[in-house]
């Protein structure tokens, strides 16, 4: 199977130590987002994990998701997030204790689950694949857990579809293009459907969502993690960066900031 571990710069897997607060930060201003919310309702919907079945979240991240498929399965049924981060595994584990939940966390990737073949009736599979150099190994891998009749719900960013506004526009572009170069699947939210029926899978819907953040107010894990990478990168200068982050400032403050990127969601299922 070869290396299995994601290499996009922005996965958890490969953010860590003092950085894993970024990320965790960066996690909930999105799960905070009108749009993701909108986009799990449907894709929690059209999924439907019902009660006594085996649920598995792929990159569970912080286990919001995860603990919601584990209320949806209850107590005889099964909540397994996979998450390779330890920092971000262990904000889950303790956010999952903290509500009560019965969610449970384990390592592991896309690439290799640690399920056996059509263990699973409900995958939920968010932001994933752009961090995967091969995204067609983990749809294989999603097809190889699923039980005959299971079904998937894979949601993913499409980051050729970002827009920022205001700022210098050259500087502007490199932030914007800045997940163009730093996941390895940038493009990922397009490929989905493709991806699923070549494994094998039927498609029974696709939805999206343009995640627009708050006109007043600057999402800053999301902004300093774009920004503080494009100064490394020697892009842009640490003064075309303050003078950005000033341009946005002002901005939020007289209500005229823009900030979207375009998610999409594919919900479908292993032949029965």
């Amino acid at each position: 199977m070869g290396e299995s571990r994601p290499n996009s710069a922005f996965h958890s897997d490969n953010i860590k130590g003092s950085n894993t607060d970024l990320l965790v930060g960066a996690l909930d201003v999105q799960a905070a987002s009108a749009g993701v919310r909108r986009l799990r309702e449907w894709a929690h919907r059209g999924m439907a994990a019902r009660s006594g079945e085996r649920a598995l979240d792929i990159g569970a991240g912080t286990g919001s998701e995860t603990q919601v498929l584990a209320a949806a399965v209850g107590p005889a049924g099964d909540a397994l997030g996979v998450e390779p981060n330890p920092g971000v595994r262990s904000v889950a584990e303790r956010r999952a204790a903290e509500a009560g939940s019965r969610a449970r966390f384990v390592d592991g990737d896309a690439l290799a689950l640690p399920v056996g073949d059509a263990d699973v009736d409900a995958v939920w599979c968010e932001r994933v694949f752009q961090h995967l150099a091969e995204p067609e190994k983990a749809a294989t891998e999603i097809a190889r857990v699923l039980r005959p009749g299971g079904r998937v719900a894979l949601l993913d960013t499409d980051w050729a579809t970002t827009i920022l506004h205001p700022g210098e526009a050259d500087v502007v572009a490199v932030l914007t293009g800045g997940a163009l170069t730093a996941a390895a699947n940038p493009y990922a939210g397009r490929k989905l459907v493709g991806q699923l029926a070549a494994a094998g899978l039927e498609i029974h819907d696709v939805g999206s969502q343009a995640l627009i953040q708050d006109h007043q107010k600057v999402s800053w894990p999301i902004i300093r993690m774009l920004g503080e990478g494009a100064v490394r990168r020697d892009l842009i200068t640490e003064g075309q960066r303050d003078r950005l982050y000033a341009d946005l400032t002002a901005a939020a403050g007289r209500g005229a900031l823009h900030m979207s990127v375009t998610m999409f969601g594919v919900i479908a299922r292993r032949p029965a």
